[in-house]
């Protein structure tokens, strides 16, 4: 019964930490800065808006269709 239990409650514990770990450590460097007392990042919007420009262009040159070649017969 103690294994089962060690089992049931370990597994809770594996699961929740795996789901603290994986809300915090996206912003984990963040985290640190603040409770350093480091100032936080620049925020550049126009970086990220070079890249959906780009993005939303190779989106445009991909969607273009083709002229389709035709297949004559010999005459």
């Amino acid at each position: 019964m103690a294994i089962l239990a060690f089992v049931a409650f370990g597994g809770a514990f594996g699961l929740s930490a795996y789901a603290i770990w994986s809300t915090v450590a996206p912003k984990l460097d963040r985290i640190t800065d603040a409770l350093f007392g480091r100032a936080p990042q620049t925020f550049q919007p126009l970086s990220g808006l070079v890249l959906a420009e780009r993005r939303i262009a190779v989106r445009r040159w991909a969607a273009v269709s083709r002229p389709a070649t035709v297949l004559r017969e010999a005459a």
